[in-house]
């Protein structure tokens, strides 16, 4: 018995791990379908069930309303609505999976955009009785802004549409029109109704013209391996360790995340800002050493030659690093009901790095409907999403977003209020 455990808890820890957010705007059901995948794949407990049944009864709802299971906030559930950014975690025997809920209100798109940050896909749902609108617009545009491959539109609520495939075709047709100016090369459509649990985690009977997947097989089977970048090597150090006790008495590690490429001892790096060069000595987790390191995995680098290092510097491969610079393009989301101050000075944080830096230069808005740039409204409000260029107060080691999302990614900081302003994602 031991031993099955001890095999079936290898392969759990060694299995996959998919990230993805749902978007929509308010009452596509975005609660409702991530209620009904967890209930279809058995990831309810059995309190948790009898929790939801009671609610659902005191809230007269007549049925089992599985949308109470994410939303967890007293103000969510009297409106019926998601508000704050829900994370719920499931698996099967095939991956596992965390799930960002966000809201589909238009003053709640920071919240999108911090549920989708860290997605290898997002589901965008649309009402079937709606159709495309703005938010699903803006949703797959924040979508490919933060570079997410894989996208599933998903069109809820088809039992109220009589499961009709015209309609299903005409939401199809309209999104692909738009979606020619996104940045997403793998999109799949889906009619289901997470109410009634059709194509969610099996078949539908009611659209037998739907020859396609469900949406859990999609979700079990969609290939994200190849997103990592695993060709430019990047490690922000996050800490500097020195033990400085006997047993560990001339220990200098360098603690932090692999952002990008494969690091295996023996091989030459460079310290930077400094670009003094060694080799790596050995890679290590808490119990053991390794041959090899690579995104997201978190460990304590060693070198060979004793260099000065500390938080927010970079080890990087000598024939592989990074842009350097102080001015910087960035798309940025605008995420504060301040607008953005033209010439305003801003705290920044990139990688472990924190410093300041001034806007520059408002480049233009984005049209959220059209893709086309706005140029004689340069006033960045909130969710706002626009081009600027600014200095900061000291070379940044950075990547384009597009080639990596962990070094090509800033947030600005109002330093009086330490509320985080902008989500930025680096151009080059």
């Amino acid at each position: 018995m031991s031993d099955n455990n001890q095999i079936s808890s290898e392969k759990y820890l060694n299995m996959d791990l998919l990230r993805f957010t749902t978007a929509g705007s308010v009452d596509d059901g975005k609660s409702t379908l991530i209620g009904r995948l967890l209930f279809d794949s058995k990831a309810i407990f059995q309190d948790q069930m009898e929790a939801i049944e009671k609610t659902s009864e005191k809230m007269g709802d007549g049925y089992v309303n599985l949308a109470l299971l994410t939303d967890g906030l007293r103000a969510e559930r009297e409106q019926g609505i998601t508000i704050d950014v829900a994370y719920r975690y499931f698996a099967t025997p095939r991956r596992k999976f965390i799930i960002a809920d966000t809201p589909g209100h238009i003053q709640y798109t920071r919240n999108m955009v911090t549920g989708a940050s860290t997605a290898n896909l997002a589901i965008v749902l649309v009402d079937a009785r709606h159709g495309v609108v703005e938010q699903t617009n803006r949703h797959a545009f924040i979508a490919s802004l933060l570079q997410i491959k894989h996208l599933v539109l998903c069109v809820n609520k088809m039992d109220l549409v009589d499961y009709d495939q015209d309609a299903f075709n005409k939401i199809v047709e309209d999104f692909e029109t738009f979606s020619h100016k996104l940045d997403i090369p793998d999109i799949h459509y889906i009619p289901i109704s997470a109410l009634k649990g059709d194509n969610v985690v099996t078949k539908s009977e009611s659209m037998p013209w739907y020859d396609g997947s469900t949406l859990l097989y999609v979700l079990e089977n969609v290939h994200i391996a190849s997103d990592m970048n695993y060709v430019d090597c990047r490690f922000p150090v996050q800490r500097v360790i020195r033990p400085q006790s006997d047993d560990f008495h001339d220990f200098r590690g360098y603690a932090g995340r692999i952002e990008g490429g494969v690091f295996k001892p023996g091989d030459e790096v460079m310290a930077l800002p400094s670009g003094f060069t060694s080799t790596i000595e050995s890679i290590r987790t808490m119990d053991q050493q390794l041959k090899e390191a690579f995104p997201p995995m978190s460990v304590v680098m060693t070198l060979n030659d004793e260099i000065d290092i500390s938080r927010g510097d970079m080890i990087v491969r000598t024939n592989n690093q990074p842009h350097i610079g102080q001015d910087i393009e960035l798309m940025v989301c605008w995420l504060s009901d301040k607008p953005m101050n033209p010439r305003g000075k801003y705290a920044i944080k990139h990688t472990t790095q924190e410093l300041r830096c001034i806007v520059k230069d408002i480049r233009y808005k984005v049209n959220i409907n059209t893709l086309h740039r706005i140029e004689d409204d340069l006033v960045l409000g909130l969710n706002d999403i626009g081009r600027i260029a600014i200095r900061t107060t000291r070379p940044l080691y950075y990547d384009s977003y597009r080639r990596n999302r962990s070094t090509g990614s800033v947030i600005l900081v109002d330093e009086f209020t330490n509320e985080t302003v902008g989500a930025g994602m680096i151009l080059t």
